[in-house]
């Protein structure tokens, strides 16, 4: 998949209207779970997608490896976004499960499974990968 593919099937999930707000998903949420990762799961991960998002990964602003829940990765990937309305935390949260889903049909499985392990069993975080698990559909 390269960078148009990517952000394409972005933009066209979450119905947006540009190219600029796909890539802006995208890099909200991929480098906020690079700070999340370690960073050589982050790269790992980053490995098979398109040079131009792999960098969102393994070029996280902060420290890989960072220690915040799930509410924490909420806000900050709606801060990137630069939404700011009480109820963009639910866009952000279905912004990330959509980029997510992208990044699983990009990556081997295998790849997938190591971003699970570095993340707490919690419910919040098994939300990410919600879309994944219903094959890119969000449950009923």
């Amino acid at each position: 998949m390269n960078f148009d593919e990517f952000t394409g099937t972005v933009q066209h999930r979450l119905e947006l209207p540009g190219t600029g707000e796909a890539v802006r998903a995208t890099r909200a949420t991929l480098t906020t779970l690079g700070e999340r990762i370690q960073a050589g799961e982050a790269t790992d991960l980053a490995g098979p997608l398109p040079m131009e998002i792999d960098f969102y990964l393994t070029g996280a602003v902060a420290e890989h490896g960072q220690h915040f829940d799930w509410d924490g990765f909420l806000d900050r990937v709606a801060d990137r976004e630069g939404q700011t309305a009480p109820d963009d935390r639910a866009d952000a949260a279905h912004h990330a499960r959509t980029v997510v889903a992208v990044v699983a049909e990009a990556v081997p499985e295998g790849q997938l499974d190591q971003l699970r392990d570095q993340l707490p069993a919690d419910e919040g975080w098994a939300d990410l990968f919600e879309l994944v698990e219903n094959g890119g559909t969000a449950a009923e």
